[in-house]
């Protein structure tokens, strides 16, 4: 998680919270919808964030996210209950501002940040790949009547799978990106992408390289006595190719999603920021047996004190 800071930044600590809640109900295979027997998994991330600001130009920022994932999901052709929880993968982040305006009317800046990120998630789900696979006839069948195919319970493969449902990755990957604010009178705009770039981790697996952007346009319909009120409309999206194991494809795991939805951006002078922003999918792309999301909510509250 990093938020585009509202306000303009100032030398201290920052303290945060953020949450991200994924719900997936949709059964899908090389991007067409399959009956869903009853699967579905829920995914709801909290990140502790703390951060310190060396002035305008400098900052860093640690993210230690909070995992729950329960699910249903087939195995052995019985609808069976879990769910995986605990804290995930660490992350240390810097950033820098390399260009920012400010006018009496307007302003603009524009952020880098990279960083490392850390394997101190679990990833033993990660194990259950060793033994993964489609059956070629089961994909056949499914695609065989594209909007409702019928395949019994005993012979229909999981959606959910081990990669799905892991809290790390047990990789060392780097993380670049860059954010743009800008504003002219009560309009405003921001834009955000992060590139996570994975090297291989447990299990000889190694998840593909991704890249998570949003941008949007917004309106401050209150802005007064240092409190600030925003409304934006938000288009955000993740994109993947194919993990590998043991250096060969894993063919259920490319995706790419575009979320739409509305945001709310609450500020109180330079000291607090908070926003919701709600996103339901337009476009989702994959390939194989996938179980896709359906909507996602996200919020966050950053103090910097």
């Amino acid at each position: 998680y990093t938020s585009v800071d509202l306000g303009q930044s100032r030398t201290g600590f920052r303290l945060g919270l953020a949450q991200q809640y994924t719900d997936f109900d949709t059964r899908m295979v090389d991007s067409v919808e399959v009956e869903n027997p009853g699967e579905r998994l829920q995914s709801s991330i909290t990140q502790i964030l703390l951060g310190y600001s060396f002035g305008p130009e400098w900052a860093l920022q640690v993210n230690l996210p909070i995992i729950y994932r329960p699910y249903t999901r087939l195995e052995d052709g019985e609808l069976v209950s879990g769910s995986e929880s605990g804290i995930g993968d660490l992350a240390l982040l810097g950033s820098w501002v390399p260009f920012r305006t400010v006018t009496e009317r307007a302003l603009f800046r524009f952020t880098l940040f990279g960083g490392l990120k850390f394997p101190t998630g679990n990833s033993d789900p990660l194990g259950e790949e060793l033994e993964s696979d489609i059956d070629d006839e089961i994909r056949d069948r499914f695609l065989a009547s594209p909007a409702h195919a019928q395949v019994s319970h005993d012979s229909s493969p999981s959606a959910i799978h081990g990669h799905d449902i892991a809290l790390g990755t047990g990789s060392y990957d780097g993380v670049v990106g860059g954010q743009i604010y800008a504003s002219w009178d009560r309009f405003f705009w921001t834009a955000s992408a992060q590139y996570t770039i994975r090297t291989e981790g447990s299990f000889d697996y190694r998840y593909a390289n991704d890249l998570a952007f949003n941008t949007g346009p917004g309106y401050y319909a209150y802005l007064d006595h240092g409190w600030l009120v925003g409304l934006q409309a938000i288009i955000s999206g993740e994109t993947k190719g194919q993990d590998e194991l043991a250096g060969e494809p894993v063919g259920d795991t490319a995706a790419t999603y575009l979320f739409a939805g509305p945001a709310l951006r609450i500020g109180y002078g330079s000291s607090l920021t908070a926003e919701v922003t709600g996103g339901i999918p337009f476009i989702r792309h994959e390939t194989a047996l996938q179980i896709v999301p359906d909507y996602r909510i996200r919020g966050g509250l950053v103090w910097r004190f």
